[in-house]
């Protein structure tokens, strides 16, 4: 099926840089008169088959750009790891981009560390509220990762601090290494946030810390949802947990129609996995094994069924090497053909997009790589589908990065 994509086409429109003041100088210059910046609001014609894609830029001369968030207006926040949050003019082509005003001075910025995902609240419209993940730090020294939830000024030139934080705890490492950190709203307006074990051997497997898990938050008060599979248990900690056993959770999604939760996870130096979410459910990685070695084992499996022989095997596995696979969402829409329903995968190190098709049984059948997305953009970390049908996708190299927009044509 790859060999479908090599005919696709690229549409690369200029990119337009960051505006503004208050925050490090942007990378790209700022044209005199800004291009239209809304995306088409038409529904999109349907198609059938496996249509080509089309890449167009949004906007260029950012940094290390971890999450997009789509508010109503047709406008889109982003966040970057340096810690920066930057407003969109819009989503489509030729996009301008301002900083935020904001006060991120606690951020945490180290290795994998820093600003990281974020979700826009169902109730943006009236209560101008957003939820980040960050590295939290005090006096200078690393405390914990925690969620946020900031209020965007009537004007979107600045943001306050509502809920601060919203959930903390979670655990840091100095290094940064494996923060995680990717939330996403569920159907029933529950906070699924998925994080890292801190390369800690023992984190994942520890009911009593939030490392290595998908948690299951209430939006609003940062307390457990309701439905919660430890819901009863003594530490407080434990009741947020949907999951546990992950290595370091880089995306979180959910599938339309059933509800279904996936998650793109790191492997070591093999089997980068997506999974399929049980609630209460143990996904096998142990590099303490079992607390009988010290440090950190990578040797170990991802999902060590000789251990945990009732952990949950993932239903796609990228073997040797690892792709790096960051975030995901689900395509949806008769405009996207045989595509529609497919599950959509940024890679890192793999520098390209992963489009996976599942099978009735919820299992990935069939793995594509559209020829538009396959090295030519380098490093590809936020991926979400926007309220306009189309497929946002970051980059992640660190000088000059991009936000884009994928379609089908």
């Amino acid at each position: 099926m790859r060999g479908l994509w090599r005919s696709m086409v690229v549409g690369v429109v200029a990119a337009v840089g960051l505006t503004g003041c208050g925050a490090p100088e942007p990378t790209a210059a700022v044209p005199s008169a800004p291009p239209t910046t809304t995306a088409p609001v038409t529904t999109p014609a349907a198609r059938t088959g496996v249509p080509e894609l089309q890449v167009e830029l949004v906007a260029g001369g950012l940094e290390h750009v971890w999450d997009i968030g789509f508010l109503p207006d047709g406008r889109a926040l982003v966040t970057e790891r340096r810690g920066r949050i930057v407003l969109l003019s819009g989503i489509g082509p030729g996009a301008t981009a301002r900083p935020v005003e904001a006060d991120l001075s606690d951020v945490y910025v180290r290795g994998e560390g820093g600003l990281m995902g974020m979700v826009v609240h169902p109730d943006f419209a009236e209560s101008r509220r957003f939820t980040t993940c960050q590295t939290h730090m005090q006096d200078g020294s690393p405390t914990d990762v925690r969620l946020v939830t900031w209020q965007l000024s009537e004007d979107g030139t600045s943001a306050t601090r509502v809920a601060d934080p919203l959930v903390g705890g979670l655990p840091i490492n100095q290094s940064g290494r494996h923060s995680g950190c990717r939330p996403t709203i569920a159907p029933d307006g529950a906070l699924l946030v998925g994080t890292g074990d801190t390369a800690r051997g023992a984190v994942s497997q520890d009911l009593n810390s939030l490392g290595g898990k998908v948690l299951r938050v209430d939006l609003e008060t940062g307390e457990p949802a309701p439905g919660n599979p430890f819901a009863d248990a003594q530490n407080p900690a434990q009741r947020l947990i949907w999951t546990y056993g992950h290595r370091n959770v880089q995306g979180v999604a959910v599938r339309p129609g059933s509800g279904d939760v996936y998650t793109t996870e790191h492997g070591p130096t093999e089997d980068d996995e997506v999974n399929l979410l049980r609630p209460g459910a143990n996904y096998g990685w142990d590099p303490s094994r079992g607390g009988t070695v010290g440090g950190y084992d990578e040797d170990v499996p991802m999902t060590d069924l000789e251990r945990f022989p009732d952990a949950v095997p993932a239903v796609w596995s990228s073997g040797d090497p690892v792709e790096a696979i960051s975030g995901a969402d689900f395509l949806s829409g008769a405009h996207w053909g045989d595509l529609d329903g497919a599950l959509a995968v940024g890679a890192l190190r793999g520098e390209k997009l992963l489009i996976m098709t599942l099978g009735p049984d919820g299992a990935v059948a069939d793995v594509s790589i559209p020829a538009p997305l396959d090295g030519t953009f380098g490093r590809l970390r936020a991926v979400r589908l926007g309220p306009d049908g189309a497929l946002y996708v970051s980059t992640s190299n660190g000088t000059n990065d991009e936000v884009l927009r994928v379609t089908p044509i």
